[in-house]
């Protein structure tokens, strides 16, 4: 073994200590959950947004986004219910490159993961007493799960990470939402393998423990295009990929079919403004075909104050990873969703 201890073993109850919810603050997550919930399982006919930041690199930027968002999500709360992408961990395909809050709670200074995962409670948990938002994030690390599973209302495996067997498994103990992304070839048949392995009973060792769990209903599809042999992104929100993908839940038989159309990634090919007629093209899809309006009821969508990307942390509130719509784009799409709705329910 080659590994050094470099801390002492974390105390998993007291970090939970660490920015809890009480009170109103958690009355109003759990009944935000109740509404996710019941989204999901197909009782509550509203759009989900999954939304914000494609990783939350600074906790100011990422706090005027909350409050920003906030107040457009009363404005449209009718028709589009909204979960803040906080995301905390970021894979790194290479492993160079900003690894999310959880590894540089300051992305200009060195890794410090202890307090990396102080500055991710403490982020979730300032976004929602302040702003009434609740969160998302990536169960990039599956050990790192009771850290902040209190504070979550929606989590993602993603595409590096669905295949993995520990990933599946945990999921299907968390008691949140858990959309599956399809891996980075665009194989759904990894994808519906992960999502059934979530929604079942599992047994496993976890934190150094065997464990059993009853399985998540609410593990979902995110289909968010593959890339092929030559690296070239192959989309997989057309028409015909959304009847498919629902041929397979219905063959599956797996519970609360419900798909989400990551915008981003190998859908746009990291053009960040081609989320705007991804979501726009997948509206008219969803009006002309009464299966795919009744399962296709999500949209993730990376979302920043400020358009596009930078290398550095210059420019506040702007990425420092994927490219994001800015601001202004986002209102504007936001509301044109709404609009959308509204105009289809005549």
């Amino acid at each position: 073994m080659t590994f050094k201890a470099t801390s002492q073993p974390i105390d998993v109850a007291k970090v939970r200590n660490i920015s809890k919810l009480e009170g109103d603050a958690l009355a109003k997550k759990e009944a935000r959950d109740r509404e996710l919930d019941a989204i999901i399982r197909g009782e509550d006919d509203r759009i989900l947004l999954v939304i914000g930041p494609c990783s939350s690199d600074n906790e100011a930027a990422v706090l005027e986004y909350a409050k920003r968002l906030s107040t457009l999500q009363e404005e449209v709360k009718d028709r589009i219910f909204m979960v803040m992408r906080v995301y905390t961990a970021k894979p790194r395909t290479n492993g160079d490159g900003y690894k999310g809050l959880i590894h540089q709670p300051n992305a200009k200074a060195a890794p410090s993961l202890i307090n990396g995962i102080k500055a991710v409670r403490n982020l979730h948990y300032r976004v929602i007493t302040e702003t009434g938002m609740t969160t998302a994030d990536e169960m990039l690390y599956p050990e790192n799960l009771p850290l902040v599973d209190d504070l979550i209302s929606y989590m993602a495996v993603g595409a590096r990470s669905v295949e993995d067997q520990q990933h599946r498994f945990v999921a299907s103990g968390a008691d949140v939402a858990t959309g599956l992304k399809n891996p980075t070839s665009g194989n759904l048949n990894v994808m519906f393998n992960g999502i059934y392995a979530a929604q079942n009973k599992q047994s496993f060792l976890f934190a150094g423990k065997e464990v059993e769990t009853s399985g998540n209903p609410l593990a979902h599809a995110i289909l968010r295009g593959g890339l092929d042999e030559y690296g070239k992104n192959i989309p997989n929100y057309y028409y015909d990929n959304l009847l498919d993908t629902i041929a397979q839940y219905e063959k599956m038989g797996l519970e609360n079919p419900f798909i989400i159309i990551d915008t981003n990634h190998d859908n746009s090919g990291k053009q960040y403004l081609e989320q705007v007629r991804i979501v726009r093209q997948t509206l008219i899809n969803r009006d002309w075909n009464e299966k795919i309006k009744k399962v296709v009821r999500g949209f993730m969508i990376e979302s920043y104050l400020e358009d596009g990307r930078q290398n550095e942390p210059e420019v506040f509130g702007k990425s420092i990873t994927d490219p994001c719509l800015g601001w202004d784009n986002t209102v504007r799409l936001v509301k044109e969703i709404y609009t959308t709705l509204s105009k289809n329910e005549k």
